[in-house]
């Protein structure tokens, strides 16, 4: 929003929702925006009393530390047995998370802040293992942590695209979005205060990507970011067991391959023909996206086929169910 649409919507507030809105904001914000905002509180138009300012973040030590961590919690140093990790410290693991992932946002401003980002990245390629593995004594890791993965990415995709631009932020955010999209979240139990603040990878993309330009500059990268997927010999990222076939990985995609179709112009031979026949994806959820394809070209008896053979294999899918209903395809029991 412009000046003049942010002013017009928060007319239409009351002082209640006002306060809540600006009581986010300082309180998720950052130092100098908690301190421009007290300016603003102040009845003498004078700040409050400063508090001595904490040393600025370091990137590189940051960084360097969620190494460490990072390393151990995969030994399953913080699970016992190890005397890297004390007792106490595997007790408190989810403190140490908390203060790494806040350090690693803060360093994010700093004038070199790649170590920064990269610190960032581990700590959510941990949070999305999590979910799989035990790497911690705790039945929900991500919600013990109250760590936010939705949150932590937009942080660190907004800061690489506003300092770099939008192709530095395509290319590192596509293999991103694939490693981590989840389709129910990355609590183990999809409920609680962290679920509740999750949105998936897909939505925050669709709010960065506010122009065409940017949607076919995403997908390309997303596209060839699957090509390179196919050469797993090539690959030496680490990535979840929750997608590690093309079928698991489409269905954790299949939001964003929704909001690929409602935002793209449709060409033959073009990156849809790319998608529904790629080999990095599979199973029902591509055959889905198949019939969406072929019913948006007009083919109707194509989709309804392709639909069929998606409710063979996923009878009770929900949005199977209603895109067969909405193209007068047959539907199982």
């Amino acid at each position: 929003m412009n000046r003049e649409q942010f002013f017009r919507v928060v007319s239409e507030l009351d002082e209640d929702r006002l306060r809540k809105a600006l009581w986010n904001v300082y309180w998720r914000g950052t130092a100098n925006v908690r301190e421009r905002i007290e300016v603003e509180l102040a009845s003498d138009g004078r700040a409050r009393p400063r508090l001595p300012a904490k040393a600025p973040v370091d990137p590189e030590m940051v960084r360097d530390e969620v190494d460490m961590f990072v390393s151990l919690a995969r030994s399953g140093a913080y699970l016992g047995g190890d005397r890297r990790v004390s007792p106490r410290e595997r007790s408190r693991w989810r403190f140490t998370f908390k203060r790494l992932a806040a350090e690693a946002q803060d360093a994010l401003c700093a004038e070199d802040a790649e170590p920064a980002a990269s610190a960032l990245e581990q700590l959510v390629d941990l949070a999305c293992e999590a979910r799989d593995y035990d790497y911690f004594r705790s039945d929900d890791p991500v919600a013990a942590a109250g760590f936010v993965v939705s949150d932590a990415a937009a942080v660190l995709w907004a800061s690489t695209w506003e300092r770099h631009g939008f192709q530095a932020f395509a290319e590192m955010a596509a293999p991103q979005l694939i490693r981590w999209e989840s389709r129910y979240g990355w609590t183990r139990y999809g409920e609680g205060s962290v679920a509740a603040q999750e949105i998936s990878l897909a939505v925050l993309l669709a709010r960065m990507l506010r122009v065409p330009d940017t949607w076919e500059g995403f997908a390309e990268q997303y596209v060839r970011t699957l090509d390179r997927l196919c050469d797993s010999s090539a690959s030496t990222r680490r990535i979840r067991r929750s997608v590690d076939t093309g079928q698991e990985r489409a269905g954790a995609l299949a939001e964003w391959h929704g909001l690929l179709l409602e935002n793209l112009v449709d060409t033959e031979g073009g990156l849809f023909d790319r998608i529904v026949t790629h080999a990095a994806l599979g199973g029902p959820e591509q055959v889905f996206f198949s019939a969406r394809l072929a019913h948006r070209r007009g083919n109707t008896d194509v989709a309804r086929d392709l639909v069929a053979r998606c409710l063979r294999k996923l009878p009770g899918h929900k949005d199977f169910r209603e895109f067969a209903a909405e193209i007068g395809a047959t539907t199982p029991p």
